[in-house]
């Protein structure tokens, strides 16, 4: 194999990479794959593999089932390698968002089972979340976190608040909050000198204090779930830090619902450490993309698709 995994890092996709047809040929390929989607729909007791492989789209990008989809995908493109590849783990893990539930699973944080149930009810909190107070986020290109902080901190009201969510790359960062804070946070970002502000497709406000009406329950949730030391580091989204054991994992995951993925500093962590290759698992390559304008002089492989494993070799 190509890689020397001392020095590699496996990386795992949140919400956007999705696309319908994802997993299908990876099912087709490895029957490890294929019990991995089953399993899911056992435990989940609906055909997701089905919504996924051959769905709508709309369903596909209806928040509750896209976040199992692209956790239960990046599970079992990680089962193929370690099939493929017994005893050969990563250096270390992180995941954007979403993502970073793949990273724990893989790491030894939670079974597939649980942390599949985990996701599952992120996603529905979150879907609820969005109904009782309409969010939205934004893309702001080309302008800095701390002159961004600065036109979100005056466009917020005591009633309509907006923040940074996803610090993703130089240049690409999202603002999420209420929706006529984030209109005024895009007006304030382009006289602030940003090239562009893009409204998101989505009517949830993730990674803001919008969130607050779920957050009780979702900190119930984490504490009832079951987890087990780390088994390889993971970098966790609040911090940009390798989280030490269970209870900074509960920790991140509890707190990551109102805060900042710090993609950019995660990516900067691990390049400082000594990494030098980052293998997307899961679907797509946006998180590719992310880390060739944060970090020069990277080797980027996705790991999705049975081409992907060919291209190992």
């Amino acid at each position: 194999m190509k890689l020397n995994l001392q020095k590699t890092a496996f990386i795992f996709p949140g919400q956007g990479s999705q696309t319908v047809g994802m997993g299908k040929d990876l099912a087709a390929q490895y029957p490890i794959a294929k019990q991995t989607f089953e399993e899911a729909d056992s435990i989940l007791g609906f055909s997701l593999s089905k919504l996924m492989m051959e769905g709508a789209a709309d369903e596909l990008n209806d928040t509750v089932n896209t976040q199992p989809a692209l956790f239960v995908h990046s599970l079992a493109a990680y089962r193929a390698f370690s099939h493929l590849y017994p005893n050969l783990n990563p250096a270390t893990l992180a995941g954007h968002s979403l993502g970073e539930f793949s990273a724990l699973a893989i790491a030894g944080a939670f079974s597939f089972e649980d942390g599949l149930r985990l996701v599952r009810k992120r996603a529905e909190l979150m879907k609820r979340a969005g109904g009782l107070a309409s969010g939205g986020m934004a893309a702001i290109l080309n302008l800095d976190i701390p002159a961004l902080e600065k036109v979100c901190a005056e466009a917020s009201t005591p009633e309509e608040s907006v923040q940074v969510a996803n610090d993703n790359c130089p240049g690409q960062v999202v603002i999420s909050g209420s929706k006529a804070a984030v209109e005024r946070a895009m007006t304030g970002a382009k006289l602030a000198g940003a090239k562009r502000a893009l409204p998101l497709a989505v009517s949830i406000a993730a990674h803001s204090s919008l969130m607050n009406s779920i957050q009780q329950e979702w900190n119930e949730s984490v504490a009832a779930a079951k987890f087990s030391a780390l088994q390889i580091p993971v970098i966790g989204n609040v911090y940009a830090q390798p989280l030490i054991d269970e209870s900074a994992a509960r920790a991140d995951i509890i707190a990551q619902m109102q805060s900042r993925v710090r993609w950019t500093e995660s990516i900067q962590y691990l390049a400082s450490s000594g990494i030098n290759t980052f293998v997307e698992v899961g679907n797509g390559a946006v998180l590719g993309g992310l880390v060739k304008r944060i970090a020069e002089g990277m080797t980027i492989l996705p790991l999705g698709n049975p081409q992907d494993f060919a291209a190992l070799e």
